[in-house]
């Protein structure tokens, strides 16, 4: 057995067994001063809806385009743990406005700059934590593409179990158009679709529209803007008719057969996901992007 690397990724619900039980009951929500509370946990960046065994979880920064902030990883993570210790059999994720997930926010990508090599560790380590629980999730997910899914947005669209999209959603992993680097999502990507695209994908940062990213098997259907929530719940609801400990164990069968590998990898890239925020490069690529010029590379 190959031994866990230094710093590990916290993998416990990753490699999770069955379902939890719980009472059956529906989970009650009310506004407060503009957050969501549900049981007792409060949103600000995402809406939790839970109806009979179905959880709907809506990123809800529509003016930002959903981008990702520390908070809504926070948040994300815990709606999740809110599905499931809760009576839902299957999560739904789709996004407010005309967009998905546009990838890091504009604050967050500010703030990095000043970020200790700690901090942008840490920083690393959270996103990678929030890709291990939806790709480890013990119930299936559904993702709704309602439009763009960028950088880590496109992660957040992908890792589900199922992915629909709306005609207009576009998918893209841009980092190395402003001098990251897309570390986390390549170790899922390779897997999903094969070094060849995958390479193509990230090497290029190029931005594929819906019809694409379902010949590239990184969507499952395409379905009218209109129509897109409800085929969704048509999804979940279809699988509500099988075996909650069957699909869980076969989620468990499929995770456990490279699990040691994708910790393995997950780990070094956190690693390069931190290293590169040092670089000239990546300093430079910040700028430019957010000074809206051609960044002026250095290849250092």
């Amino acid at each position: 057995m190959l031994s866990r690397p230094p710093n590990p990724i916290d993998s416990d619900r990753f490699v999770r067994a069955g379902l939890l039980t719980a009472e059956a009951q529906r989970t009650q929500r009310k506004t407060v001063r503009g957050a969501q509370t549900v049981g007792n946990m409060s949103y600000e960046t995402l809406i939790y809806e839970a109806a009979g065994e179905i959880a709907t979880i809506t990123l809800n920064r529509p003016e930002k385009r959903n981008a990702i902030s520390t908070q809504m990883i926070e948040e994300l993570v815990a709606a999740l743990d809110e599905a499931e210790n809760g009576p839902a059999r299957v999560v739904i994720i789709t996004g407010a406005g005309k967009a998905f997930c546009s990838g890091m926010d504009l604050d967050g990508l500010r703030a990095i700059a000043a970020q200790s090599p700690h901090e942008n560790m840490e920083d690393s380590r959270r996103m990678a934590n929030l890709f291990l629980r939806i790709y480890g999730f013990p119930k299936p997910v559904v993702s709704a593409v309602n439009g763009a899914a960028i950088a880590g947005g496109c992660g957040i669209a992908t890792l589900a179990d199922f992915t629909i999209a709306a005609p207009e959603a576009k998918f893209g992993y841009t980092e190395v158009r402003i001098g990251f680097i897309p570390a986390l999502v390549s170790v899922f990507l390779r897997r999903q679709v094969g070094e060849k695209i995958a390479r193509d994908l990230l090497l290029s940062g190029r931005i594929i529209e819906a019809a694409e990213a379902q010949r590239l098997g990184l969507v499952a259907e395409i379905v009218a803007a209109d129509s897109l929530l409800r085929r969704a719940r048509e999804i979940a609801e279809s699988l509500l008719a099988s075996s909650p400990t069957s699909i869980a164990r076969t989620k468990r069968l499929l995770l456990k057969a490279s699990e040691q590998d994708l910790l393995l990898e997950i780990e070094q890239a956190v690693r390069e996901n931190a290293d590169i925020r040092s670089t000239h490069d990546f300093r430079e690529g910040l700028s430019s992007y957010l000074e809206k010029r051609r960044p002026k590379w250095t290849g250092h």
